[in-house]
């Protein structure tokens, strides 16, 4: 039996009772470390450390964003040389905590679209972190800068559970930037990664995605994925990540 396509209503009933003391009783912090590491660990499978060294990690301000920054803490272990670019930081406690952890590493961390530009002219791969499955168009800025750089960039790009812009439910998806004060707006090309690496279970959007395809979310109780029959697949020995089939 094939894995299963959840929708975004599933996907953040699962988050809910994943993290309810009253059923699995996991806290955010459990979840971002497992998502952050299973993200590590898939990148390193599709771009090893000696070819792909210098990593761009774009994280927004959500929990998305959060699971990038555990992500660029693992990579730092791996020997790889993140990079973090913030172009909208998080102001919740858990994303703090998660950014001082890479400062103390020593982690550059850009705030500016035009370090990143630059720091993005030097770097191997991009790792997409910026939007989750809550993301509800139009596009406001400077995401919309940031979309125009990932796609121009000709750089590899792994995306963290939901390439950033596509929807949930349907994929890719037309995208523009929000209304200006004459009521104009412009079109926002849509990235396409190279690698996608999702969580707990692949979401609809996803489904007939061509590119290398991970699963991340070990964490995921049996009992939970027999109530929603996730068929969740077998990981392999001690991996945090198990490869989907192609399309």
């Amino acid at each position: 039996m094939s894995i299963r396509y959840i929708s975004q209503k599933l996907a953040q009933q699962i988050d809910e009772e994943l993290m309810s003391s009253n059923t699995y009783a996991f806290s955010l912090d459990q979840l971002m470390e497992l998502a952050g590491l299973s993200c590590a660990q898939a990148l390193t499978k599709s771009y090893p450390v000696s070819s792909h060294k210098r990593v761009m990690v774009c994280c927004g301000p959500g929990n998305q964003g959060g699971d990038g920054l555990v992500a660029a803490r693992h990579l730092h272990m791996f020997r790889y040389e993140p990079t973090i670019f913030l172009p909208k930081p998080g102001n919740k406690d858990i994303y703090q905590r998660l950014l001082k952890q890479c400062q103390n590493l020593n982690i550059p961390i850009l705030k500016e679209v035009e370090e990143f530009e630059k720091k993005l002219g030097v770097s191997d791969l991009i790792l997409d972190a910026i939007f989750g499955f809550s993301f509800q168009p139009p596009v406001r800025k400077p995401f919309d800068r940031v979309l125009r750089s990932l796609k121009n960039s000709g750089l590899p790009i792994v995306s963290v559970d939901i390439p950033s812009g596509w929807s949930v439910t349907d994929g890719p998806q037309p995208l523009y930037t929000q209304e200006d004060e004459q009521g104009k707006s412009e079109p926002v090309e849509t990235i396409d990664p190279e690698v996608l690496v999702s969580l707990t279970a692949p979401k609809e959007g996803v489904k007939g995605y061509k590119g290398r395809h991970w699963l991340g979310g070990r964490f995921v109780p049996d009992s939970l994925a027999e109530k929603y029959n996730l068929n969740l697949p077998e990981y392999p020995g001690v991996d945090q990540v198990v490869e989907l089939p192609r399309a």
